[in-house]
């Protein structure tokens, strides 16, 4: 009865002391996984702002070049 005892309480303490380190495991993961979506957001963010300003220098350029050929003309 002892010897089942012990067996016990050491399985519980075993369990006790793997769930701890799994919660650390998990909450440093976390961290990282957390630290990743942020990088992926300020990319994504410098991509739709670089999205944004293309058509606006795609314009400025037609508008130089037409006037680059009035100038021509005269």
């Amino acid at each position: 009865m002892v010897v089942l005892t012990e067996g016990i309480i050491i399985a519980c303490i075993t369990g006790a002391i793997t769930l701890m380190g799994v919660i650390i495991s998990n909450n440093a993961h976390d961290a990282v996984t957390d630290q990743k979506i942020e990088e992926l957001t300020r990319e994504v963010r410098e991509h739709n702002d670089f999205a944004r300003r293309v058509p606006v220098i795609e314009n400025d350029i037609k508008t130089l070049y037409h006037k680059i050929d009035e100038i021509k003309e005269k």
